[in-house]
């Protein structure tokens, strides 16, 4: 089965096609979203906080409307 995959914001951000600042501000704002591991001062990410993010812009989204 192997290693999860771990990713980085900006990996995120690319993934969901947002822009950086968005992504940050959902990580730094939502206390739910935790990092899977940590390199150094690098937040590792795994899929489910990848799933929660895109949630959490689609809402954002959507009260904006």
């Amino acid at each position: 089965m192997g290693e999860p995959k771990l990713i980085t914001p900006g990996v995120i951000a690319e993934e969901l096609r947002e822009p950086l600042h968005r992504v940050l501000h959902v990580l730094a704002t939502r206390k739910h979203i935790r990092p899977s591991a940590r390199a150094g001062t690098l937040r590792l990410y795994d899929r489910r906080a990848v799933a929660m993010v895109r949630h959490e812009l689609n809402a954002i989204d959507a009260r904006r409307c």
